[in-house]
Parts: structure tokens; sequence; C-alpha cells
């Protein structure tokens, strides 16, 4: 308790208001409460009880007010956007910001950059145009969730946070390929024309359709074959690690379409409106790699594929460059399956149907 005399000095302070206590009666407050550390310690899960634990359908907090919080009158109104619950809520949140944190890795200290070997020059010279690539891409993809974040509601903050480890992840993605890029002296080479289709997103869910499910998607099925393309036990694991990071992020968007289409079936016409658009982005010329880059990185993933860019070498090399395509496309109807856009196979660009395996009955 604070003692009385420090209590009057307090009252004799110029400005200073009546002390009551009267926050320490809070009827908010849910007194009482015992929350348990599971095995992976005190999650966001493990203290997801009572009423903090009931993100609210529909919110009228447009304040800072974190979900549990007693509303106070003079607070101030920051924007948020989405107060739909459905609008940016996934049920993996939480789950997936735990593993973020829980598998977070240095690409100063975690890869072993002093056991890279020099490869011949046209390898050095196509892994650098892929990563040159690579650091556009993953740019973007951390650019375009932290244009949405700040409009999370901060009744369901639990997706703000696992925006925070993606945007992270994304920096680490960067930071990776633009280092091997400079490791074995070549730098960066040909820049390429950047995902036009991404930068277009208006809304949450136009963001999470077409960098989660697309994007992203795309990405992964690529780092995933990164047996195939990498040249060194470095590259290989630059591949695995970026792969882990990214099955989070398609997690994350795979949940929030399914929250959404259960809740609002009635905007799945908008949803491919964007897959729409997406998929006339990736895929849509012969030489387009599947992904968002041009005939340049199409090549230099080919000269890596084949191991070199003799004849026999680039057939080879465009003849695995296509499994890895049709592992993309694949993967991407997977996908769609999973959230509930099985009916967007029949629709789909003909180029990018021509790569996909029968339709299961």
């Amino acid at each position: 308790m604070v003692k009385s005399d420090t209590l009057e000095m307090l009252r004799k302070e110029p400005g200073a208001e009546d002390m009551d206590f009267s926050w320490l009666d809070d009827p908010a407050a849910e007194r009482g409460m015992r929350v348990v550390p599971s095995k992976r310690g005190l999650t966001l899960e493990d203290i997801s009880v009572g009423t903090y634990g009931d993100p609210p359908e529909e919110t009228r907090n447009q304040s800072g007010r974190m979900r549990g919080s007693a509303p106070r009158p003079d607070a101030q109104n920051i924007g948020a956007h989405w107060i739909i619950k459905s609008e940016s809520w996934s049920e993996s949140a939480m789950m997936l910001y735990e593993e973020a944190l829980q598998r977070q890795w240095s690409s100063a200290t975690d890869i072993p950059w002093e056991e890279m070997p020099e490869l011949d020059e046209d390898l050095e010279l196509a892994m650098s145009q892929l990563c040159t690539f690579l650091t556009q891409v993953e740019f973007i993809a951390g650019d375009l969730p932290a244009k949405f974040a700040p409009n999370i509601s901060a009744e369901h903050f639990e997706t703000g946070l696992f925006l925070a480890t993606q945007i992270m992840d994304e920096a680490r993605h960067l930071d990776v390929f633009r280092k091997r890029a400079l490791a074995n002296g070549i730098g960066l080479l040909q820049a390429g024309p950047g995902a036009v289709g991404l930068l277009a997103a208006q809304s949450f869910l136009d963001m999470t359709a077409s960098l989660h499910l697309v994007g992203e998607g795309f990405v992964q099925s690529m780092f995933r074959m990164g047996e195939l393309i990498a040249h060194s036990e470095v590259d290989k694991k630059i591949f695995r690690l970026a792969a882990q990071d990214e099955s989070r992020h398609v997690a994350f968007g795979i949940m929030h379409m399914k929250h959404l289409l259960k809740n609002e079936p009635e905007r799945r016409e908008e949803i491919h409106t964007y897959l729409d658009r997406m998929e006339g982005q990736v895929g849509s010329t012969p030489n387009q790699s599947g992904l968002t880059g041009g005939g340049d990185t199409t090549e230099a993933l080919a000269i890596l594929l084949g191991g070199g860019k003799s004849e026999k070498q680039l057939d080879e090399g465009y003849t695995k460059l296509m499994a890895v395509r049709k592992r993309q496309f694949n993967e991407y109807v997977h996908r769609l399956d999973v959230v509930g856009l099985s009916d967007r196979r029949e629709r789909m660009h003909p180029r990018i149907r021509a790569f996909l395996e029968p339709k299961k009955n």
C-alpha cells in the first residue's frame, strides 16, 4: 500500500487530480483466472481463455484498446478498417505466430557461408540472376502485408502479430538472397518486371488471394524443389530455411480464406476476380517460369536445373523446369481445393490447365 504521507504529497502536486483508485474495481477484469503453460511455454493459445479468447465477429472498437481491456471515453480513433472478424481473421494465426517466433533464423550465422564452394561461372551467373529476382520478389512480399497491417482491429490482434512475423521473414529472405548474389563475387544482375498484380491489391482479401494463395504458394513450391536447383549445401540450406517460412505464410492465407468463405460465401466471385488477375501474371507466356520473372530468370533456372548451358544441359534443364512448373500449378490447385474453390479449375487459364493432373473423384 502507498503510505498516506506520500498520497498527501501527490495530491498537493499542481494540477493533480483526486485519486480514488476506482480502476482497481474494474468490472471488465476477470479475477481468479489462471493460465497454465503448455509444453511450448506460455503461448497465445494458452492465454486465449474466457472473454480474452473470444474475438468478436464485429466490433466498433476503432481505437488501440486491446481485446479484454475496458473502454475509455477519451480514446483516440486510429482508423482500423476491418472491424468484421472474417475480413482479416485466420484460425491459424496464433499457432503460426508462435511457430514463427520459435523458428527464426539468422542469414548471418545460420548459413555456413565459409563452406561455400566456387561454382562454374555459368552456374554462379545463373544463381546470381535467380537471387536478383528473389530479392525483388521478397521485398514486395514483405511490403504488401505491411501496407495492410495497420488497419487490423486491436480486437483481432493475433492477425497483426502474425503479419509482423511475415514481414520479418520476408526481410530476412531479401537479405539472404542478396548476400548469396554477392557472396561469390558476381553481384546482382537483371531486375525483373516486378509483381504488378500483387501491388494492385486494394483490400485484405485481395492481398491474401494474390499474395498468399498465388504468389507465396508458387515461391514455396520452388523453394521446396531447391534440392534440384542448388549446387552446394549452402544453397540447399538457404532454400530449406526459406521454404519453412513460406509454408507459414501460405497456411495463414488458406485458413483466412476458408474462414471468410464459411462466413461470407457470397464473396466467392470476388475471390475469382483476384485469381483471374494473378493467373494472368504467372505462366502466361512460353518464356516465363511460372513465378513472376521474365525470360532471364527462366533461363537462369534452366541452367541451374541442367547443370550448365550446353545444348544437352539446357534440354535437361528445361525438362526439369517443366516439372517445377507442374508442381507449382498442381499445388496451387490443391490449395484451392482446401479453401473450397474446387470449381476454380474450370475457369483457369488454359496454359495452366495444361499442366494439371486429372481431378480425383
